[in-house]
């Protein structure tokens, strides 16, 4: 019994690291069914619907960010298959854009946003 804690506190330790480096984001599903990670002081849901790519913008408590002021930018891809797609404000609290190409599910996409304030992150879905 002690061997297998010890074993389980040694792959805690070895993977923690592991865990953090995918930056803040809580995984989670948003309400609009997307995932959700931290960025910028905020969270974002991504959802992408063929070319389309839809952000949403909350707070912490789950209530609407309006989307006044934020700039970004999408990097869906990988290598020579990457496609960056500017993001617009679209409703109160949303950004979105059009890519050239159907982006397929499971593709890995880079969320940059840019707050009112100047402030700049990154998010990985």
């Amino acid at each position: 019994m002690k061997k297998i804690s010890l074993l389980a506190a040694a792959l805690t330790l070895a993977l923690a690291p592991a865990a953090f480096a995918q930056g803040h984001g809580h995984g989670g599903k948003g309400p609009n069914g997307g995932p959700m990670q931290d960025v910028v002081g905020i969270e974002a849901e991504l959802i992408v619907t063929g070319q389309k790519l839809t952000v949403y913008l909350y707070a912490e408590d789950g209530k609407p960010v309006p989307a006044t002021g934020y700039t970004g930018s999408v990097l869906a891809g990988a290598g020579q298959a990457r496609q960056i797609v500017p993001l617009t404000t679209a409703t109160e609290n949303t950004l979105t854009g059009a890519a050239g190409a159907v982006i397929p599910q499971g593709t890995q996409i880079t969320l940059q946003l840019k707050n009112p304030a100047g402030k700049s992150g990154q998010a990985k879905f």
